[in-house]
């Protein structure tokens, strides 16, 4: 779809391709029931034939997330991470139901092609989407792929107009209108991230706890901003074109995604985002190649995404230390799977310090009552 603003230039020089995301081998812990798993193929795929192929995603730290071979066909199958026990989190049938009813409307959805709610198989229920071949930039880059200032120029302004185009998705009808609540939106998020923060907790942070209690006085009032929000909407969640990066193909893990304030979520979005000028802690984080030459900062981001989306987000301040709250929140529940022995994965044992700096970030942005210059 279209939207405001003037076309990126074509005639900039492009990188030669980047090596594909690939899958590795499954971990121990997180083996498929492979036998019943061919009969589930079988008789949702009649007329395919093995062998079957089983991969594993082992980059994620949410769903579990593999690469299925099944004859010629290539699918990802997701599931909900062992100990998960958030009542409206990793329900896999509602992000198979999201990826139906946005596929039709938003063509960077990756096609959802089955879901199955018997749990004997892969431990729990899970879906299968296509695989959308590509190239996924993790925190230090990809294989083959020179992250030259220029790419990371028109990446990052590729990355704030792929927000803008999401939001522009008509949510007035259809599926997508039963998707979640717009009013009281900003409310709900700061209670309900809230008492996850508590359930999840396992170490006294008092920056953290003094972020929660900062956003839950600042709530701001019903702005009449609905839109469909991703929620999660970051670097490695975007699957770009191998011969050209600065181009998205598809945008992925939609477990988070719901009807609300679209200014919200670009403060996750925010959040996620480090600036070179930050504190070393932070920049120690590298959620992604946010901080490399060429990149956008947090301030200039949110100042295209509103030039593309037409929107005018006002004050930044809010959803970006709520954004490092959630964030937040979501790395203890992951350390506290950990902690609580449901996964083994070495990459869990040290985020409780993630949540300490992710309070101190919060804290510094609201004593500059800024989200940028922190350093």
């Amino acid at each position: 779809m279209a939207l405001p603003g003037r076309p990126e230039p074509a005639n900039e020089p492009r990188p030669a391709p980047a090596a594909l995301d690939e899958a590795g081998e499954v971990r121990e812990e997180d083996r498929l029931d492979a036998e019943r798993l061919a009969a589930f193929l079988a008789g949702t795929f009649p007329g395919t034939a093995g062998p079957l192929r089983v991969h594993q995603f082992r980059r994620g730290h949410s769903n579990l997330t593999y690469l299925v071979g099944w004859g010629e066909r290539e699918m990802v199958l997701r599931r909900a991470p062992h100990g998960a026990n958030v009542k409206t989190a990793h329900d896999m049938r509602r992000e198979f139901t999201i990826l139906s009813a946005l596929r039709p409307v938003y063509p960077k959805a990756p096609r959802p092609l089955a879901f199955c709610d018997d749990e004997g198989i892969a431990g729990a229920r899970f879906y299968l989407m296509e695989r959308v071949r590509g190239v996924v930039l993790r925190r230090e880059g990809a294989e083959g792929l020179e992250l030259r200032p220029e790419l990371m120029g028109r990446l990052s302004r590729a990355f704030a107009d792929g927000l803008a185009e999401l939001h522009a998705v008509d949510v007035s009808k259809g599926s997508l209108a039963a998707l979640g609540k717009p009013e009281g939106y900003a409310a709900r998020q700061v209670k309900g991230w809230t008492e996850r923060y508590r359930k999840a907790r396992t170490d006294d942070w008092p920056e953290v706890e003094a972020a929660a209690a900062w956003i839950a006085r600042n709530v701001p009032p019903d702005a009449g901003r609905a839109a469909l929000v991703h929620n999660d909407y970051k670097y490695d969640n975007l699957v770009l074109d191998p011969g050209d990066p600065a181009r998205v193909r598809a945008v992925l893990d939609w477990e988070m995604a719901t009807l609300g304030d679209p200014v919200l979520d670009l403060g996750s979005t925010l959040a996620y985002w480090v600036d070179p000028d930050d504190p070393p802690e932070m920049r120690s984080l590298a959620f992604g190649p946010t901080a490399l030459p060429g990149n956008l900062g947090r301030a200039r981001l949110a100042g295209r995404y509103a030039e593309r989306s037409g929107r005018d987000p006002g004050p930044l301040l809010f959803p970006y230390v709520f954004g490092l709250f959630k964030l937040a929140v979501i790395v203890q529940q992951i350390h506290r799977r950990w902690r609580d022995g449901f996964t083994t994965d070495p990459r869990f044992a040290e985020m409780g310090d993630m949540v300490r700096l992710l309070g101190a970030q919060a804290s510094r942005a609201l004593d500059r009552g800024r989200i940028d210059a922190l350093g």
